[in-house]
């Protein structure tokens, strides 16, 4: 039985959730993300609460249920506050610029990275910070995702991009090594 599934969800205020067509579209002041009904899994709008029910008792129904869940929620919180992931470029060297929706990164390569922003998906630039903005959650994780993958945090120096509050684990160098024999 899925504990996640039997919660239900509370729409806030300016928030408007719409089921058709098994698709369930939720709309607010940041934007609109529609979402399919899994298999098995009944959704209803009471009261200013969306409640999800499984219809049956097969394992991949119970998934579907926390899952569609989720989503939903992860849509609801979206479309009200939005989501941001923060991103630290560490480094000699190492610069970032934004250029209308394209980041210019300098991340010690022949040639400056460019990254151009998805449909949905706002930057914002200060010094060596990247804000990734947006309402799906998913696609904001993939885009910082993909943004650090181009040059991941070191572990002698710790240079690199790495998300903020994340711990970069230091090694010892080459003299530290020689000194331990």
């Amino acid at each position: 039985m899925s504990k996640v599934g039997k919660k239900s969800i509370q729409i806030p205020e300016g928030v408007g959730v719409d089921i058709e067509d098994g698709k369930i579209r939720v709309k607010g002041k940041r934007g609109e993300i529609e979402i399919p009904v899994l298999l098995g899994v009944e959704v209803r709008v009471e009261d200013k609460e969306i409640h999800l029910e499984a219809k049956g008792k097969r394992k991949q129904i119970r998934s579907n249920w926390g899952t569609l869940r989720s989503l939903i929620q992860n849509a609801v919180r979206g479309v009200a506050d939005g989501f941001q992931k923060t991103l630290i470029l560490e480094g000699v060297g190492f610069r970032v610029a934004k250029n209308g929706e394209v980041l210019e990164l300098a991340l010690g390569f022949s040639h400056p990275v460019k990254v151009e922003a998805r449909k949905g998906i706002e930057f914002e630039v200060e010094k060596n910070v990247i804000r990734i903005k947006g309402v799906d959650k998913e696609l904001v994780g993939q885009v910082a995702a993909e943004i650090r993958a181009l040059k991941k945090p070191e572990p002698y120096k710790g240079k690199g991009l790495r998300y903020e509050g994340e711990v970069v684990r230091r090694k010892a160098g080459k003299k530290a090594a020689k000194t331990s024999k």
